[in-house]
């Protein structure tokens, strides 16, 4: 038989060959970074578990205790981020793409540099300056969880002034472009004539977004971790509303420490800065509502306007009684955090509300274009029960039913905003977009069902729909 394919011919009535499906585009991101970022602090945690046995061992004198004190959650921080970048560096070689704005082979020299370097050295300190009087004049960061992160930014602040200068004198001898943003920023401050507008707002964009999620991440790390390091699990194995509890929470804990070192560890080096953040107001309103101090006005269980929590039980005391039930309820709750915890994971040390920091295709990604979206408001569906109340007012049922799921619309708004900054960035978020249309397990027959409530577009051919109406082949307008 011949191997020539030009030798024979497929008979007149077989069937046409089956079109290949296309490859998923590769992430910028590996799955081994958040990997090495979970095992690292997976071990701190054990470490300050067993604390008092290692201070037993090595004949330290004193009554320890476990290590679950604020300062122990945020040093794990450094357990997270430390395998991550060891990771980033060593396997994935990060600091080599051509992303990250870096020619390693560049090596100015400091006559050269240091004009740039001390403009944006100017524009850095004025920022941090200008964050600063922000936060003194804000009193949401003067009281309750908020202290704690206040304290620390205070103590980090010199080390960050200090350290800035060799930081930014070492890569401008060797950026492809070191008038950046910041350095924009800083020659708008001199009076200088080459600054520009949009490359300011592009800066500003990027610290706005660090300062605000930043301080908030910082604030939410003790509690947590307390809980998880303090626990014991021995005691409520068999109570599936205390494990499950306690499973969720270890999750929300990963999902915090990974996202808080996103925030704080924007470093080129490691292709981990800012591209850009989000420059869509509709964006920035869907996001913001959804975290302190905005939420505490608008979603919550006191009095918020859209509270959906009013007059209802937790799932452990509806289904009080049912084992099998409360075992098997536990067991999907903590499945929906895991989902949600894992959409953090996977972004390795790149993770960040409203910015663009590369593209993400795996894991979890594989399946919708927003898992965390999608487990999270599957879970305050799961958890809350909002249609069961305990007044037994179809009323109040009605009301929270109806709150919930603003909320999830509120979410949904904050996808497509999202989208609509990723396709005007970059054209690989556009080919997994259309991947996923097609042959996301999640996202393709949720697609199908929207192409056909919009049946009146489809002899338009297929559209990309916007929040902000933008085309997503064009930069986005301010």
């Amino acid at each position: 038989m011949s191997t020539n394919p030009t030798e024979s011919a497929a008979p007149s009535n077989a069937a046409p060959a089956r079109s290949r499906k296309p490859a998923l585009p590769k992430s910028d991101v590996s799955s081994g970074v958040g990997l090495a970022g979970l095992l690292g602090l997976f071990a701190w945690i054990m470490f300050c578990r067993a604390f008092p046995e290692i201070a037993l061992w090595l004949g330290l004198e004193g009554n320890f205790t476990v290590l679950s004190g604020p300062h122990a959650a945020l040093t794990a921080m450094v357990f997270t981020a430390g395998p991550m970048a060891v990771w980033s560096v060593l396997v994935d070689r990060v600091h080599l793409r051509p992303s990250t704005g870096l020619d390693w082979n560049l090596k100015r020299s400091m006559d050269e540099v240091m004009p740039v370097s001390t403009v944006k050295i100017l524009g850095l300190w004025a920022t941090w300056a200008i964050i600063a009087g922000l936060y003194c004049i804000c009193r949401w960061y003067w009281d309750g969880q908020y202290l704690f992160a206040m304290k620390i930014l205070g103590f980090a602040l010199v080390p960050m002034v200090v350290l800035s200068v060799p930081y930014i004198i070492w890569l401008d001898r060797h950026m492809t472009e070191p008038r950046d943003s910041t350095w924009h920023f800083g020659a708008m401050l001199l009076g200088r004539g080459e600054w520009d507008t949009d490359a300011i707002k592009k800066h500003w964009r990027a610290w706005i977004i660090k300062a605000f999620f930043g301080a908030f991440m910082i604030s939410i790390l003790p509690p947590g971790f307390a809980y998880v390091v303090e626990s014991d699990p021995g005691s409520i194995i068999s109570n599936p509303v205390a494990l499950g509890m306690l499973l969720i929470t270890l999750l929300f804990v990963i999902d915090v420490q990974i996202g808080t070192v996103g925030y704080l560890f924007t470093l080129r080096p490691l292709d981990a800065h800012i591209r850009s953040g989000n420059p869509f107001v509709a964006g920035w309103l869907a996001a913001l509502l959804c975290y302190p101090p905005f939420v505490w006005g608008i979603i919550g269980n006191n009095g918020q306007i859209l509270s959906y929590e009013q007059k209802v039980l937790s799932w452990g005391d509806w289904m009080a009684g049912n084992t099998a039930l409360l075992w098997g309820w536990a067991a999907w709750l903590v499945f929906l955090t895991g989902i949600y915890a894992w959409a953090t994971v996977v972004f390795g040390i790149r993770f960040s509300n409203l910015t663009y920091r590369g593209v993400l295709t795996n894991g979890p990604y594989r399946f919708t274009r927003h898992p965390a979206y999608l487990s999270k408001n599957l879970f305050w569906w799961c958890s809350v029960m909002p249609f069961l109340v305990i007044s037994g007012s179809p009323v109040d049922a009605i009301r929270n039913t109806f709150f919930l799921l603003v909320v999830n619309a509120i979410y949904y708004w904050r996808a497509r905003t999202e989208e609509a900054h990723l396709l005007a960035e970059d054209p690989k978020y556009r080919e997994y977009y259309d991947w996923m249309e097609e042959h996301g397990l999640i996202t393709a027959p949720l697609a199908k069902i929207r192409r056909r409530l919009f049946a009146r577009f489809s002899g338009q051919g297929r559209q990309v729909e916007t929040v902000s109406g933008v085309d997503p082949a064009r930069e986005p307008a301010e």
